[in-house]
């Protein structure tokens, strides 16, 4: 879950500007599909309004949670990595892309992006993180049998829509849980429903009812056999959202499920944390019409037999200012997700040590060092807006050409007013692995051409 996840609204409010948020969309197409505005908290337009204060230590430990999730879906040791094949690739053809808005979670106790969906008939509106390392997707549900963690939106009466239904034990959707959660199914013997369990790594976890309902996108755009779970006990890294849309790769993802209508796609662009009132924010698009809205530069996916549902690129090398950064080639043989779920990028220590001395070597000839914060342990006195005319470019460069340029946006965080520090940390020394996290995403278009195997990049920010 994803991939990797500040806080109350009033939720007639919220429910109210959702709608006339999808009343607007509904009126804006671009000529390769419809996109919603994005905005992150800090923008005015946001309706989310935390009422605690947001600590970046608590984001931090969240995505550390995250990770762990990331690290025990890579235990097996059976696992063999396979170059990916990319599929002839012909015109691109479908119908025009769904796209919803994209927000900044950071409102409700998340490091990540939601969005917001209707579920039932009639439609209940929830705030649901996206995620592109869970595949199932699910929000918590009534009666709350065993525990729901607070949400800032009522929680979903499943008795009230007329269209809502579970599986039976026996169902083929039932079946598919194991491959999509890790987990085998249950099975309720008072009602012969089919139980889902999904769990993250630590102690995050949820488990409830495998459902079906209508999902609606916007009001022209539903999908009314949506295949998801209907929670009865959640706790963990959730933040204060409803449940998580599954981006994965697998059969019962939300991505699959649309696949039929809009073809084995999606694209998105997140905003930044600093995000003007005036931005435009960013989307999430669904259907294969998206890949052709910029001049995407793409890389194939790498498989993983065991774990076909994660995204993995692979990383070749990395650049500081132009230079590499001095590993050799054989440095970068390690799995490298990219996950919308996480946060902050994870590297291998040696490549992780090899970017941070880099980037010190720059930066310290104008800016003093400071003690680490939480994760982060290359930390400067300045601010993003003063340090970023002597932030140098860092690339990430994947196999086939495709590279992520990042920023001063993507590359620092700033921690408290005069600490700011290189969003970057060290992975587990037990599984070195590489996660590529949203914040080095932010304001870049991110697209996953799954029929074909293959994810891109392309600058120019999320208008």
């Amino acid at each position: 879950m994803s991939l990797f996840w500040l806080l109350h609204f009033s939720a007639y409010l919220a429910i109210a500007s959702s709608l006339i948020k999808f009343e607007d969309n509904d009126l804006r197409h671009k000529q390769d599909g419809m996109y919603l505005n994005l905005y992150h908290v800090a923008g005015l337009d946001s309706y989310l309004k935390s009422t605690s204060p947001f600590t970046f230590s608590d984001m931090f430990k969240k995505d550390e949670d995250h990770v762990r999730y990331l690290h025990s879906r890579l235990t097996n040791n059976e696992d063999v990595r396979i170059s990916g094949t990319t599929s002839p690739s012909g015109k691109v053809r479908g119908p025009k892309p769904v796209s919803i808005p994209l927000k900044s979670a950071i409102p409700l106790d998340s490091g990540n992006y939601y969005v917001r969906i209707g579920l039932g008939t009639p439609a209940q509106y929830f705030s649901m993180i996206i995620d592109t390392g869970s595949s199932l997707s699910w929000l918590q549900c009534q009666p709350c049998k065993v525990y729901c963690h607070d949400q800032v939106d009522p929680i979903f009466n499943s008795s009230t829509s007329k269209t809502y239904k579970t599986f039976p034990c026996s169902s083929p959707q039932c079946s598919s849980l194991k491959g999509s959660t890790q987990n085998k199914p249950g099975c309720s013997r008072k009602t012969g429903s089919c139980v889902y369990s999904a769990r993250y790594g630590d102690l995050s976890f949820t488990s409830g009812y495998l459902s079906q309902d209508v999902l609606t996108l916007t009001p022209s755009e539903t999908l009314p056999s949506f295949v998801y779970g209907c929670g009865q006990e959640n706790q963990g890294l959730f933040g204060k959202t409803a449940g998580i849309l599954g981006l994965g790769n697998d059969k019962l993802s939300m991505l699959a499920q649309l696949s039929n209508k809009y073809g084995n796609a999606f694209s998105y662009c997140l905003p930044t944390f600093y995000s003007a009132p005036s931005s435009k924010g960013g989307f999430l698009s669904i259907g294969t019409s998206s890949l052709t809205s910029s001049p995407y530069k793409f890389t194939t996916l790498v498989k993983f037999p065991n774990k076909p549902s994660l995204y993995f690129v692979d990383l070749t090398s990395i650049t500081v200012a132009g230079s590499s950064i001095g590993v050799a080639a054989s440095s970068y043989k390690f799995p490298t997700i990219i996950d919308s779920g996480t946060v902050i990028t994870r590297l291998p220590m040696p490549v992780y040590t090899a970017l941070k001395d880099a980037f010190v070597k720059i930066i310290s000839k104008k800016f003093a060092q400071l003690p680490g914060v939480s994760i982060l342990d290359t930390c400067f006195k300045g601010s993003v807006k003063t340090m970023s005319i002597a932030v140098p470019e860092i690339q990430l460069i994947f196999h086939g050409g495709a590279d992520l340029s990042l920023k001063a946006h993507n590359t620092l965080i700033e921690i408290e007013n005069g600490t700011t520090c290189l969003a970057f940390s060290v992975s587990s020394r037990l599984i070195p692995i590489a996660i590529i996290g949203n914040y080095q995403q932010q304001t870049i278009k991110v697209a996953y051409d799954v029929a074909n195997s293959k994810v891109g990049f392309a600058p120019g920010g999320c208008q």
